[in-house]
């Protein structure tokens, strides 16, 4: 009694046609950020996941990340205008942008 081979998993994903993922509009249409955030990342109209990046930038760059936890986030002066408190997990700090953006 012989029984059937499947192909590799590899070879199944390969044959089937790869799909483009296509970027969500809301994600790419330009915000205006508030005065507190314009002192961050500039006053130009951006996308919210190019004003994320540009925030991760400036923590990097003022090391502002905590040396114990790399989750947190420790506000300086312009960041603590913008988050409302001296302290932030990486996971609230997107949904605190959202009040800063038009």
């Amino acid at each position: 009694m012989a029984t059937a081979k499947k192909a590799p998993a590899s070879e199944a994903k390969a044959a089937a046609p790869a799909k483009k993922r296509t970027p969500n509009a809301a994600f790419m249409k330009a915000l205006t950020p508030s005065p507190a955030l314009a002192a961050v990342v500039g006053s130009t109209p951006l996308p919210r996941t190019e004003i994320i990046s540009k925030l991760w930038v400036y923590i990097k760059a003022n090391n502002l990340q905590d040396a114990s936890n790399k989750r947190m986030i420790n506000a300086d002066a312009k960041l603590k205008e913008v988050f409302g408190k001296p302290q932030v997990s990486m996971f609230e700090m997107a949904g605190l942008i959202g009040k800063h953006v038009k």
